[in-house]
């Protein structure tokens, strides 16, 4: 008995993990379950022995990917002499661009989420007031209503800068826009 219960512990965890990168790399209403069972080696079958509805799976995997979300952002500034600039470098990087499924959700369900509602909306909601939070902290700034706008318009700078280079894909114009975002937030002459 233990054991199953620990059989559907993982499954469950490697459903909810595989949907994460799939809305990440294709939106909120593409991936299907029969899709996502079978990449986790689960048949459609067993869906319902997890979840009550493909929108319950949808909300746990967007609340995964901000999660992992938050998890990257600690790693990426943990220990960092200057955390902005270790935060900009990791944000606006070639690499966070070309990796959607393991990047950002704020970004990568920012066009799907108002249409999901919701406990996704909620989930997307707290992860940018703890975004804000976050980057305020990294900018040492004192804990007033100018401060938080300042670091508000900073993140949204860098949502915004990976938004147009994922959009741009792989070129010269993409690159050029991660780097100038990232010196800027480095310098902090975003806000």
């Amino acid at each position: 008995m233990r054991r199953s219960k620990e059989d559907k512990t993982a499954s469950h965890d490697r459903i909810v993990g595989i949907a994460a990168a799939r809305i990440r790399e294709s939106g909120t209403g593409r991936p299907g379950v029969a899709e996502i069972m079978r990449a986790a080696g689960l048949t459609h079958g067993g869906f319902y022995k997890h979840f009550a509805s493909r929108d319950e799976l949808i909300a746990e995997a967007a609340e995964r990917a901000f999660a992992e979300g938050d998890t990257r952002l600690r790693d990426a500034t943990d220990g960092a002499d200057d955390p902005l600039a270790a935060l900009a470098d990791s944000y606006l990087s070639t690499v966070h661009r070309d990796n959607a499924g393991s990047g950002c959700g704020v970004v990568a369900l920012g066009a799907d989420i108002p249409r999901v509602g919701g406990p996704a909306q909620d989930a997307y909601r707290a992860q940018v007031d703890r975004y804000i939070d976050h980057v305020q902290k990294l900018m040492g700034e004192e804990d007033d209503e100018a401060a938080r706008r300042r670091a508000t318009v900073t993140l949204s700078a860098m949502i915004g800068a990976l938004t147009i280079a994922r959009a741009l894909g792989d070129t010269p114009r993409s690159d050029e826009i991660l780097r100038d975002v990232r010196e800027a937030v480095r310098q902090h002459r975003v806000a």
